[in-house]
């Protein structure tokens, strides 16, 4: 009899240790495994030789995943703030925010996508944001956060027309999880913006991918299941 297990990449994180948690009291799961830099083996996105190691250890002791949550991204890197206009744009900036909320997420698919079965449901989501949507953006600024975000819808997007071709029922999608109260939002968060605690948010995305299908992969959500514009 197959054994539901779930991952959860980043789990020491705010969003990601909620969704660890919420996961192991949903019941819905044998195992919840959690990766991060500290965990052990170690996952980290800015070394593919780590995040291979993890994959590989997941399919030696379990075989497939049900579900592979990505909570990983960086918004204030080494102290940089998001940029206010062109004049602030630093490429050594850019190329990390890209690495850490692009580059690293990709790999996460290459290396974990092949863990999902290839008879039902399966899912991998991975935390994008609203501000990586090209069609949704009336600010401007936030270049590099924005870019890399954008460019992470289009990679799952792209992945998601592969995973269909060998596995039917698998869901890829990106997610967007509202402002949550945790170290990555902390003074970016306006007066009036509905900030949620992260317990309150996790519980959200995962009753949005309960509630996805095949039909929905490669689409981009936010944490009560609406569609946004790319």
């Amino acid at each position: 009899m197959e054994r539901h297990i779930a991952v959860v990449i980043g789990s020491t994180g705010g969003i990601g240790s909620a969704l660890q948690d919420a996961l192991k009291s949903s019941g819905q799961y044998d195992e919840v495994v959690g990766f991060s830099r500290s965990s052990i083996p170690t996952l980290d996105l800015l070394v593919e030789t780590s995040i291979e190691e993890c994959a590989t250890r997941i399919k030696t002791l379990h075989g497939h995943v049900r579900l592979v949550f990505d909570a990983t991204g960086a918004l204030v890197l080494e102290g940089a703030r998001p940029e206010k206009s062109l004049k602030d744009l630093d490429p050594v900036h850019m190329a990390r925010a890209h690495a850490i909320n692009t580059i690293g997420p990709a790999l996460l698919l290459k290396h974990f996508l092949p863990l999902l079965p290839k008879q039902g449901k399966s899912v991998f989501a991975t935390l994008s944001a609203r501000v990586g949507s090209i069609g949704d953006n009336r600010l401007g600024g936030w270049y590099a956060y924005r870019s890399s975000k954008a460019a992470l819808n289009q990679l799952v997007r792209t992945a998601s027309i592969e995973l269909a071709r060998t596995r039917k029922e698998a869901v890829c999608v990106a997610l967007h999880p509202g402002t949550v109260r945790t170290p990555l939002t902390e003074g970016f968060s306006k007066t009036g913006l509905d900030v949620q605690e992260p317990e309150l948010a996790a519980k959200r995305l995962l009753s949005v991918i309960d509630g996805l299908s095949q039909a929905h992969s490669g689409g981009f959500f936010d944490y009560r299941g609406e569609e946004i514009p790319w």
